[in-house]
């Protein structure tokens, strides 16, 4: 199979994975041939990425982070859950909203079976698409890339529940902003950002007294925009004032963020993402914390598209857990842009001077 950007895709090609609403029904199915309308239609509901059948890479196996089964009730359940946030408390006397924490712990367990399953799991793009909704894929992406990092620097499984939690509640607040605010597909005015910036005081706000969920949740919704040197808000903190599961989160938050598409963005390819991310170590994130996280993550995914400094195009077929950023890669035309008759592969890790440079 083969990972192509939207944009990338022609009509006749066959989906090589599924296609989910938010509610985690499946929209479009494997082998599904793609038209001009489908693909259309996909660009507007803000698919980035799908995987498609190529004869040259059907023996490419991209594994999952978590099973479908596992993202189809996380879907469902945040969906539900997030919705329930939205509606306004009734005022009915005896009316009560419904706890959220026993369904969302539940869901946590699921998550962490899965990631628990695969000790050398990596941090790869989450391609189970979900149309129509940023703020559903977004929270589920920060709370399974965030549950694996806590995983790996060793936190308990409670301990990685609450983290996973926090991760993703942290943007539930957004649920009490204005939707044309959310979806607006140009830059904010100075008014709509400070209106943008207040989901971290009402997602505290919303998470504070719900039983059952500990305080540390409220308080990653509260503070994964703050950053080390004090430039985050909501309110300025500074390096350990700022809690140790709101730091791991607001790198992946960032990271995510920029790796996503968004109305107003498209999304930048990992290693473009891990350089941002790099800029601001020391100052905004913790240097610790990034080299921990640069370590998990597969730079380019597997299924991409790459270019060498030979000139030759590849794609990416495997990793090295040892060296993510350095790929194995199957070599598919030449430097002039000919298909090889028998394509080759080379492992990055191993041909030092080979490099990807696009």
């Amino acid at each position: 199979m083969r990972l192509l950007t939207i944009k990338q895709c022609k009509p006749g090609m066959k989906l090589a994975k599924k296609i989910f609403t938010e509610d985690g029904i499946v929209l479009l199915g494997e082998n599904m041939e793609l038209t001009a309308r489908l693909i259309a239609r996909l660009e507007e509901c803000n698919v980035q990425y799908v995987y498609i059948h190529d004869p040259r890479t059907e023996d490419i196996n991209n594994d999952t982070l978590i099973s479908e089964e596992t993202f189809r009730v996380a879907v469902k359940e945040i969906r539900k859950n997030f919705s329930l946030m939205m509606e306004p408390v009734s005022t009915n006397k005896g009316a009560t909203r419904p706890f959220i924490a026993k369904p969302l712990k539940d869901m946590m367990g699921l998550i962490i079976d899965d990631l628990s399953s695969n000790k050398d799991a990596m941090i790869m793009l989450m391609n189970m698409g979900i149309v129509d909704h940023y703020l559903y894929q977004h929270s589920l992406n920060v709370c399974v890339y965030t549950s694996l990092l806590g995983m790996s620097y060793g936190y308990s499984r409670e301990e990685t529940i609450h983290l996973g939690l926090g991760a993703l509640l942290h943007d539930i607040g957004k649920t009490k902003i204005d939707v044309d605010i959310l979806k607006k597909p140009d830059a904010l005015t100075k008014e709509e950002y400070e209106e943008m910036k207040l989901h971290t005081n009402r997602g505290f706000e919303i998470l504070k007294d719900e039983p059952n969920l500990p305080l540390s949740v409220a308080h990653c919704a509260l503070q994964h925009h703050e950053r080390l040197d004090g430039s985050g808000y909501p309110r300025a903190l500074k390096g350990n004032d700022i809690m140790e599961h709101a730091r791991w989160i607001g790198i992946v938050d960032s990271y995510d963020a920029m790796t996503t598409s968004r109305v107003y963005s498209s999304p930048m390819l990992p290693h473009l993402a891990m350089e941002h991310l790099y800029a601001g170590s020391g100052t905004l994130y913790e240097q610790w914390m990034l080299a921990h996280f640069r370590d998990k993550v597969v730079i380019y995914p597997i299924g991409i598209t790459v270019k060498l400094n030979s000139g030759e195009t590849a794609v990416v077929v495997d990793y090295d857990p040892s060296y993510p950023q350095r790929p194995i890669v199957r070599v598919l035309t030449n430097e002039i842009g000919e298909d090889l008759t028998v394509p080759y592969e080379i492992n990055l890790s191993r041909e030092l001077s080979t490099m990807i440079v696009k």
